[in-house]
């Protein structure tokens, strides 16, 4: 199968879980034009065929929040997001298997679902949502999800 990744510049970097202890390789899943984390880790990982897409914020490359107040457009901001790391590792929406929501008000539980029903139209994945506060205040929304590409 062609790297599809590679096509759209995404980097992947190859490193070894537990530094040699483990002999099952990961990759690091970087999108092109990703900003630098907040904090110390990868928009994504692959290890055996299976991706996991770190939570994911509304935040332009800068770390800013967008659409501020907008729940439907950030989640729709998250989930494009997402789509592009699980494609950097060669995989598509269809392959995502389960998603760990994080909403700051149960208001906006109907309009993230109308989103997110766009992205996941046929067989849905497997999912949970709890509502808690996030790492920046704007921020209505955080998704991180699990997808199996193979290999």
């Amino acid at each position: 199968m062609p790297d599809r990744g590679a096509r759209r510049g995404a980097r992947r970097v190859r490193l070894n879980a537990l530094q040699g202890i483990n002999d099952m390789p990961k990759q690091s899943i970087i999108p092109a034009g990703t900003g630098k984390p907040l904090a110390p880790y990868v928009p994504g990982s692959m290890a055996d065929g299976v991706v996991y897409v770190s939570g994911t914020l509304p935040f332009d490359k800068d770390n800013n929040v967008v659409h501020v107040g907008d729940a439907a457009a950030q989640t729709r901001h998250v989930l494009e997001t997402i789509k592009g790391v699980v494609e950097a590792a060669g995989g598509s929406m269809h392959d995502v298997t389960f998603n760990m929501i994080m909403l700051t008000d149960w208001a906006n539980y109907a309009k993230v679902n109308e989103v997110y029903a766009e992205y996941f139209p046929g067989e849905k994945p497997a999912r949970y949502c709890i509502q808690c506060g996030l790492v920046k205040p704007d921020a209505l929304i955080e998704i991180a999800s699990i997808a199996h590409v193979g290999q």
